[in-house]
């Protein structure tokens, strides 16, 4: 039966307001069902359904209307792209068959679908592809479908490309918005790992920022860091943090190969546990019946090494995805690499006190302890003349007070050599002066000190304290090493720098093999000056002296 003039009109009117409610903002899953309810209300129809290809032209959505839940569900199978389905897929034109069982390419319905006799179907086309179909049965007011039935949803297959092309497109820029916000949590964690790895040394302070980074990004309730012992067979529980903590403290020690934890030290790879009350390798009932479901344990590596394991778990049934599993496993070897450098660091520590030990025993040896020793001797010598040679006896005893008085002046300047004062807000150039006054007490030489024609105020703390110890380490070598008689220091300023010289009349050193012998001063005066902006030079001549020149840049900030 054909439309009437008006009847066509009012249907064109529906078809327009309908469109416009297709193009709004909404799901793909959403469009596609409100695109087949709309179909239905336009010509009629009892069912509806609409199929969406994929990429390759199969079958990938179908979404029914007409149907319960209940009565979809009671259906054999989904539709599986045969009989007129298939036909459709296969064509650009509409395919309008008023009997479905009559048609060639019937293959019938599934167990428990609806009886339908009158078939409509329209290709949604944009340009040469097809993105899907729109499929219409049972004409409830006719026999079947006419050709305005037909024109009608033709022009809504229209309507419904543009829009679900949309719709593809919108849910394209939330996954490409949803992928870019996770890389920007992931470089967050990537980044603040970097920071904490590359500012401290601290093993303890390495581990506490880590895992909390890690727990906080991964959104758990509760971390914890096991480290192998020096036995290489035994891991220990050295942090935790988060919730429950005393149920997880009730098992700290595992061996490798045992448990969870054992497993993953002894395999090196990341190990998921999405079922902790059924799973017979955790080993820790505690735990469980704290609530945890979940565990993921990652190794801690350096190279070849095994450094321990980090865990982390969490009372939700949400899998971990394989993307945060990825970024742990890489947390996991850049956490490693720190805490085998927090080691090597606290390793290097350990020794350069023992050596710095042996320096001080051998100094003291060999240089305060055997002054006292020869006075003892001359004191002992005393007790033969006092009564024979009175005037040799008073003579030694003055000799053995001025090696005291000595010793005394050996032991001031050794212990400020020891624990050097700092310059506290008196700035450089008064504490450098108090260095000098200090100097002229305990070693009673001459020293000459040319203070600089302009201020210093352009000079960072940091390029201060520099200049003001690389004076304080060359004075007391002057004084120990170099026996100088008279010291001259000199500071002034140019454009660009600021300089520190400071020279002595003492024993000297022959600068070619300076640096086989190197010692703690003089390296620490090289590394001031370095990690200050600016450069220092030594220069010495057996017998004549040692010059040393230090400077710093003005106006720039290390």
């Amino acid at each position: 039966m054909l439309l009437t003039r008006e009847q066509l009109q009012e249907r064109l009117f529906a078809l327009h307001a309908a469109s416009l409610e297709l193009v709004k903002d909404v799901s793909l899953e959403t469009l596609l069902e409100r695109i087949a309810s709309t179909a239905c209300e336009q010509v009629g129809a009892r069912y509806g359904a609409l199929g969406v290809l994929d990429d390759d032209g199969r079958l990938e959505r179908f979404i029914a209307v007409g149907m319960s839940e209940s009565e979809i569900k009671r259906i054999a199978h989904p539709p599986l792209g045969r009989g007129l389905i298939g036909e459709l897929m296969n064509r650009e034109a509409p395919l309008r068959v008023p009997v479905i069982q009559n048609h060639p390419r019937s293959v019938g319905f599934p167990d428990h679908h609806p009886y339908m006799v009158s078939f409509l179907g329209v290709p949604i086309r944009a340009g040469d592809k097809q993105l899907g179909q729109v499929y219409l049965t049972e004409k409830m007011d006719a026999n079947e479908f006419s050709a305005d039935d037909e024109m009608i949803i033709q022009m809504l297959a229209t309507y419904a490309a543009t829009a679900i092309a949309n719709a593809r497109l919108i849910d394209q820029m939330k996954e490409r918005d949803l992928a870019l916000t996770r890389r920007n949590v992931d470089m967050a964690l990537l980044n603040g790992i970097a920071s904490t790895l590359t500012s401290s040394l601290e093993l303890d302070e390495i581990l506490n920022k880590t895992l909390g980074l890690v727990m906080n990004y991964m959104k758990v309730e509760a971390g914890e860091i096991f480290l192998l012992e020096e036995d290489k067979t035994t891991l220990r529980m050295v942090l935790h943090r988060g919730q429950a903590a005393e149920a997880f403290w009730t098992r700290n020690l595992f061996n490798v190969g045992d448990g969870v934890v054992g497993i993953v030290a002894e395999t090196r790879q990341p190990l998921i546990s999405t079922d902790l009350p059924s799973d017979p390798k955790f080993l820790r009932g505690a735990v469980v019946k704290a609530g945890f479901q979940q565990m993921a344990c990652i190794p801690l590596v350096s190279g070849e090494n095994m450094m321990g394991v980090m865990t982390i778990a969490t009372r939700t049934t949400t899998p971990f995805d394989e993307r945060s599993v990825q970024m742990l496993t890489a947390v996991g070897t850049w956490a490693g690499l720190a805490i085998e450098n927090a080691r090597l660091h606290a390793n290097a520590r350990r020794l350069a006190v023992l050596e710095e030990r042996n320096r001080i025993g051998m100094d003291l040896h060999d240089g305060i302890i055997q002054s006292i020793y020869g006075v003892g001797l001359a004191l002992e010598g005393v007790q033969h003349s006092l009564t024979e040679e009175p005037q040799a006896a008073r003579e030694q005893i003055h000799r053995a007070i001025d090696g005291l008085n000595q010793a005394i002046r050996d032991i001031r300047a050794y212990i400020l050599d020891l624990r050097p004062r700092q310059m506290g807000s008196e700035g450089l150039l008064n504490g450098i002066k108090r260095l000098i006054t200090e100097y002229r007490a305990n070693t009673f030489s001459e020293v000459h000190f040319t203070p600089p024609e302009s201020d210093l105020k352009e000079l960072t703390q940091t390029q201060s304290l520099a200049l003001f110890h690389i004076c304080q380490e060359a004075l007391a070598n002057a004084a120990k090493h170099a026996k100088a008689k008279s010291v001259q220091v000199s500071l002034w300023t140019t454009e660009d720098r600021t300089l520190l010289e400071i020279r002595d009349d003492g024993k000297g050193f022959d600068t070619g093999k300076m640096y086989t012998f190197i010692g703690h001063g003089l390296a620490n005066m090289q590394t001031r000056a370095r990690s200050s902006g600016g450069d220092i030079d030594i220069s010495s001549v057996v017998g004549e002296g040692t010059t040393i020149l230090a400077w710093v840049p003005r106006g720039v900030k290390p």
